[in-house]
């Protein structure tokens, strides 16, 4: 298997904003198939982060005062240097997460598509909008758009492009500068995207790549950067969202998910199983959008259940980096030890395992298979908790009623699936569920690749949006900027304030019922 140049990613670990002292510290990074070592690259102290901090305030000013236009073309530039270079960008991909290559093409995708909806529309999102005064003609009030300064981005190890340079890419947009923590597994994957970024056009100084553990590197950038965007686990999320509040800077975060999947009489029950199989195996279950529970009408769900083990035991696992496997790798040996574990919880209490329930050395040290229970009750393990890996749990429910209360009854509220016999009944039930996002006769995709549509979630799953135009505007402060003509809003010299008193109310009700440009 071609695994990625050592000479590319020695060039990708210089990019790393580390000081190149004598004596630094440097990481392993490991290809995930095999184990072996794909390269090193520096690890970065708080002292990095200040110097990046101090360089990129500099440079911030100079990129926001450019017209939002030509920061657009510098993003375009990427694009299309990202459409040339995507083969590569995939090999460091599937090396660093041991992910199936289709899908890490699925970030690239991501990345494109994110691209050309921001670039497009950053100008009009930007652009400043009048609003009305309190006085026609007398006042004009205007709303524009300011951007933070320096927003840090910690990012996660599972999706380390889409989710590492997507949400970089609307803060430089914005005008700001960004301080992008890469999960510690997963380096060169930024490093390389932010390598065609600086071949695009943008000033080194406002994309500064730290690796290093986040509760060194993370920690100094939450407490250094004017707003910041996370995604990760629940308890880190709090973690940071409680530093954030303490220096009132904003805070946006994805965080964890039990994603649920309903699915009513009168599907095509055989072709709702294989989008399911995508749904709960892709990316080996390590996806935050994975679905971890199917509830499935008991009429029906006999003959689903076979379906989806069928589909469950067809899927293709192995290493590659090519696009003849369907499911890759797990990403590191605490996310294998995660499965091991809720499934051998749920075994000791008596659920089944219909496929699957193996890990597979023969393949590679972090290979699990597909694995389908049934049985699961409250007390296991992974009828709550988030497993992030390829175990899903079928529930056989009496209706579609009791379907919505069991995926309702979760800490979580990220994403939910919907398979029903009409669109009607589908969008109804949608709209009865409390997540961020739910895809209808789908399993993630449709709403995962919507750049325009807002991607978040409710309760522990996390706050604020990615993607949208939530997604740009949360990176700047509103400024509202009122101009008055004469000074007529004060009160009129002695002797005629009693009647501009008694004035002002029924001046105010005209001025309301006015109709508004």
């Amino acid at each position: 298997m071609p695994i990625p140049d050592s000479t590319v990613l020695q060039r990708l670990s210089a990019l790393a904003a580390v000081s190149d002292e004598p004596g630094r510290h440097t990481a392993v990074i490991g290809e995930v198939f095999t184990g072996a070592s794909l390269g090193e690259v520096p690890v970065a102290e708080a002292a990095d982060v200040t110097a990046a901090v101090g360089v990129a305030r500099t440079a911030q000013r100079q990129w926001a005062a450019r017209p939002v236009k030509e920061r657009a073309a510098v993003i375009e530039r990427y694009r299309k240097l990202v459409l040339d270079n995507r083969d590569g960008l995939l090999d460091i991909i599937q090396a660093e997460t041991g992910k199936a290559r289709w899908t890490a093409q699925e970030e690239a995708l991501g990345i494109l598509a994110g691209t050309r909806y921001y670039s497009r529309l950053s100008a009009r999102l930007l652009r400043p909008r009048r609003v009305p005064g309190p006085l026609p003609l007398v006042t004009r009030v205007r709303v524009a758009r300011r951007p933070k300064g320096v927003v840090g981005v910690i990012a996660p190890w599972n999706y380390p492009m889409f989710l590492a340079i997507g949400d970089s890419l609307p803060a430089l947009l914005a005008g700001n500068a960004v301080l992008l923590k890469p999960a510690a597994r997963t380096p060169f994957s930024a490093l390389a995207n932010a390598e065609l970024l600086y071949r695009a056009g943008l000033p080194r100084e406002l994309l500064a790549v730290l690796p290093g553990p986040g509760s060194t590197v993370g920690g100094a950038i939450a407490e250094s950067c004017d707003f910041l965007m996370f995604t990760g686990s629940t308890d880190t999320g709090r973690i940071l969202a409680r530093r954030c509040a303490e220096r009132l800077i904003g805070f946006a975060a994805e965080l964890g998910g039990k994603n649920p999947m309903i699915v009513t009489a009168g599907t095509d029950l055989a072709a709702v199983a294989r989008v399911a199989a995508r749904a709960c195996f892709s990316n080996a279950g390590q996806l935050c959008l994975s679905i971890e529970r199917i509830y499935v009408e008991r009429s029906v769900a006999t003959e689903f259940t076979g379906q989806f083990v069928a589909a469950a035991e067809a899927l293709t696992v192995g290493p590659g980096y090519d696009f003849h496997t369907d499911m890759g790798s797990l990403t590191s040996p605490e996310q294998l030890e995660t499965v091991r574990k809720h499934l051998a919880d749920a075994t000791s209490k008596g659920a089944h395992v219909l496929t699957g329930g193996r890990a597979r050395p023969d393949l590679g040290p972090l290979f699990f298979e597909p694995t389908v229970l049934t049985g699961v009750t409250p007390e296991m393990d992974c009828a709550r908790a988030e497993t992030f890996g390829p175990l899903v749990s079928v529930y056989p429910v009496a209706d579609v009623d009791e379907a919505v209360t069991l995926a309702n009854d979760s800490e979580y509220g990220l994403n939910a699936a919907v398979f029903a016999a009409t669109p009607a009944q589908g969008n109804a039930l949608a709209a009865r569920l409390r997540t961020g996002a739910v895809t209808v006769d789908e399993g993630y995709a449709a709403a995962a690749a919507s750049p325009a549509a807002p991607m978040g979630g409710t309760g522990n799953s996390g706050s604020g949006r990615r993607h949208g135009p939530d997604g740009l505007l949360k990176y700047t402060d509103p400024q509202a900027i009122a101009t008055t003509r004469l000074g007529v809003l004060g009160p009129p010299p002695k002797g005629s304030a009693a009647r501009f008193f008694r004035m002002q109310v029924p001046i105010a009700e005209l001025v309301a019922r006015l109709p508004w440009r």
